[in-house]
Order: C-alpha cells, then structure tokens, then sequence
C-alpha cells in the first residue's frame, strides 16, 4: 500500500508538470524518464512508466496504472519527432566556425586537388578579366598563368567577346581610363611607363594598344591589362605634321607572331614598322594615281580588314587602302552623304562602316551606313532612336566616336550636354554609358577627346 501510494504520488507530480507547461509534448522531450502521455477516456488518464531496470519491459510492452488502481498494457510508443523541415542557410550555417570544414569539404577539396591542369588553365581562360585579376592574388601559381604558353593557347581558343574602350578626356586625365561594356564599368589602368609622358591611343590589334606622343614623334606599344610595354625605335624619315596610323598582326588573332604598324602623313611620306624584325622600313613611294597631298581625316581612326588598312580622305571624298602583306596601295572614290559631319570609318565582320552627324535645319542625329563595294557607294543602314534625338534640337553638337571592332562609343557634347552612347553594329542597340569618374577629383568627365577600341588579351605582349 505504501508502494501504491508513493506510485501515485509520483503521477501526481508529472500531471502538475503536463499542467505547468501546458502540454504534454515537454515530458516527450525528457531524455531518461520517457512518461508517455497514452489518450484521454472521460474520467480517467493513462499514464505508462518504462523501467528500464525490468526485463518486462524488453517486449515492447510496459504494465499501465490507472487512476482506479487496475493494470493493463500499453504498447511502447518512440519519443515524439516533429516531422523534418527545411531549414534556411543561416540556419543551416549557425553553429559553424569559420575554421571548420565538414567530412564533404574535406572530401571536396581532395577531388578539386587533383583537378587536371589542362583544364583547369581552360577554366581560367574563360573567366571575365576582372574576376581573372582577382584570382591572381591568390597565390603563386595562378599569377605565373601569364607566363604558360598552354594557357596562351587556351586564351586563343575562347571567342573574342565585345571590345573595350582605351579613353582620353577631354582634360588628358593621366593615364587614360578603359570602359568595359560587358560589366559597364570603368578601369583607370597605372601604366608606369607612360605616366610622365603625354601620349595619344591611335591604333590596336590583338589586345594591344598603340600610343603616339602629342608631337608625333614617338611610338609606344602596351597591353593595358599587364602593363607589358614597349617603345618603338625612333623613325628614320622625321614627319613633323599629323599622321594618321594603322595596326595589323602578322597572320593570326594572337601577337605570338608579331604585328606591323603603319603610319602616313598628308604628303605621302610612310613607313611600317615589324614588331619581328623590331625596326622601320619604307615599302616606297606612293603610286601616282593617289592625289596629293592626302587631305586625311583624322578625326576618323583607320581600320583593319584581313590585313588591310583604311584611311579616310577628303578632296576627293573617298576612302585610301593599304595591304600591310604585299605593300599595295589603292584608292576609291565615294560620295560622302549630304549635311554630314563629324564622320569616321568602323569594321563589323569585313564590313566597312561610316558614322557620322546628320544635320539640317535645327535637326541632329546619328546615322550609320555600310559601303557598297559594287557601286562604292554609301547605304544608311540605322540611325539614332529619334527620341534621343529631340535632345539635340538646336544645339551645336560634336561627336567623337571609338571603335572599329563591331562596338562604337559615341561622345555627343554641346554647350548644355555630354553624353557617351554605345552603338552594336550587329544587333542595331543604343545603350547609355555611365560616367567616368576620376579617381583622384571624383567628378564625371563624359566627354571623350580620342581613345581607340581594342579586344583585352591576357597573353598579348608587346
């Protein structure tokens, strides 16, 4: 009877307990005592107490003491499991320490350790040029990629994507700022060596850049991205007036095989330039069929068709040619369209482009044409959406524009505005460009006095 009592007792409390917390699912939780709440009858609460010390209840079975005071069985029941949920990544994460790895890390790291080295290289290759940059710092190893000819010939393999932008300003900003369109974001290169010298992007090929001095004296050839660079051996005819310049490279889409450089003047006066044989020659005089002197335009950069480049001339409009293989010069004469200005040649996929100002009356707008090579005339092919146009009513614009590789950048610049547009010769799109801010004042300069196009190479050097 004692025995009963103090059973009872016992009970008691546990409901006390089931009262106190206002469920029966915190006896559940209990780790040893493992009381199961068994149902409810009208007057009457069941209650099942496993002693584990008693080999009855080996069976699954446990004896159950009612209220009354009579025995029964009750079946075992397993400790109450809330049904699995997801859970979110911080949850998942709380509880980790920054240093610690689980077993599938670990085994994670084990299979990317053995990771072949080839492709690997092809992975890296196809990373955008700022992630590759990053990754540089990592360690060792991934900053001497530059240097690998198989990951030279991993970069050669991946399609080139759009150009960038090798800028100046309209204030020469040293050194120049690159405008990526991918990630429409702004570079500002430190270029050491053409930090104390005030120097001009006039061509490219390959993912180089070539520079001339404001005086037009000297050449310098550098890839911005690496900062690989080079200055040009001095010329032996001395030019003092403008020149227009050309850049090809020798045979295929990388500078493994060198490049060539050309530069005209107004009166006929050239010379190319061989990164191979690393000096200047003069292929000869200009055939007399070509008038001189060469009333070149130098607002619009030459461009580069399979080894062919194009310069601009006026009186007569039309367009000069020289093949940087055999030394052929040629000449074509093409109506320029009425009421243009500001016009410069563009390439897309061997087409030759013509960009211009389109202006009558008070009216302004950007067009573009393609040249029919059958008929050497000029076709208009697009112009700028007429909403962006209304913005030039009546107002003196200018234009600079950038670019030969299939991408333009436009500058359009009044008195009241500056605006950089870019234009997708393939596509047809006109897409804005964010300012350029200058890292040392913090302002924007949109308006672009020269720069040139170029295709970013990790592996061009010059």
């Amino acid at each position: 009877m004692e025995g009963l009592a103090m059973l009872r007792q016992l009970i008691g409390e546990v409901q006390e307990l089931c009262e106190l917390y206002g469920s029966s699912n915190y006896i559940h939780h209990q780790p040893r005592t493992q009381l199961l709440y068994h149902n409810h009858h009208q007057h009457s609460h069941r209650w099942c107490f496993l002693n584990f010390e008693d080999d009855s209840a080996e069976d699954g079975y446990c004896d159950v003491i009612t209220s009354s005071g009579k025995s029964g069985t009750l079946k075992t029941m397993e400790p109450y499991e809330p049904p699995p949920t997801k859970k979110s990544r911080k949850e998942r994460n709380r509880g980790k320490l920054p240093g610690t790895t689980n077993s599938a890390e670990v085994m994670e790291q084990e299979i990317w350790k053995e990771f072949p080295e080839d492709l690997f290289e092809a992975v890296i290759a196809r990373l955008p040029i700022a992630t590759f940059f990053r990754f540089r710092s990592v360690c060792r190893k991934w900053n001497s990629l530059l240097d690998s000819n198989s990951f030279s010939q991993h970069c050669a393999q991946v399609p080139q994507a759009h150009p960038w932008f090798y800028t100046i300003t309209h204030e020469n900003v040293d050194p120049g700022a690159m405008y990526d369109p991918s990630s429409k974001k702004w570079h500002h290169p430190a270029i050491p060596s053409l930090r104390a010298k005030t120097v001009l992007p006039v061509a490219s090929a390959g993912g180089l850049v070539c520079f001339l001095d404001i005086n037009h004296r000297n050449f310098f050839v550098c890839n911005p991205l690496t900062q690989s660079f080079k200055e040009l051996p001095a010329r032996s005819v001395r030019v003092w007036s403008r020149v227009a310049v050309g850049m090809t490279l020798n045979g295929n889409s990388t500078t493994a095989a060198g490049y060539k450089i050309l530069w005209v003047g107004c009166d006929g006066e050239h010379e190319v330039y061989d990164s191979v044989k690393n000096y200047w020659t003069r292929p000869g005089s200009m055939p007399s069929h070509i008038k001189l002197p060469l009333s070149l335009n130098f607002l619009s950069q030459p461009v580069s068709v399979e080894g062919t480049i194009y310069f601009m001339r006026t009186d007569p409009d039309g367009i000069v040619s020289y093949d940087m293989v055999t030394g052929a010069w040629k000449q074509f004469i093409i109506p320029a369209p009425t009421h243009l200005t500001d016009h410069t040649l563009a390439e897309c996929g061997g087409r030759i482009m013509l960009v211009g100002l389109l202006t009558k009356n008070a009216a302004t707008c950007v067009c573009i044409w393609e040249l029919q090579k059958m008929m050497l005339l000029w076709k208009e092919v697009d112009r700028m959406p007429n909403i962006w146009c209304l913005e030039f009513y009546g107002k003196h614009v200018r234009m600079t524009c950038l670019g030969n590789k299939g991408l333009l950048m436009l500058s359009l610049r009044s008195r009241q505005m500056n605006r950089l547009v870019t234009y997708n010769v393939t596509s047809g799109d006109w897409l804005k460009v964010p300012g350029c801010v200058v890292p040392r004042g913090g302002k924007k300069r949109q308006w672009i006095a020269c720069g040139t196009a170029f295709h970013p190479c990790l592996t061009a050097s010059a």
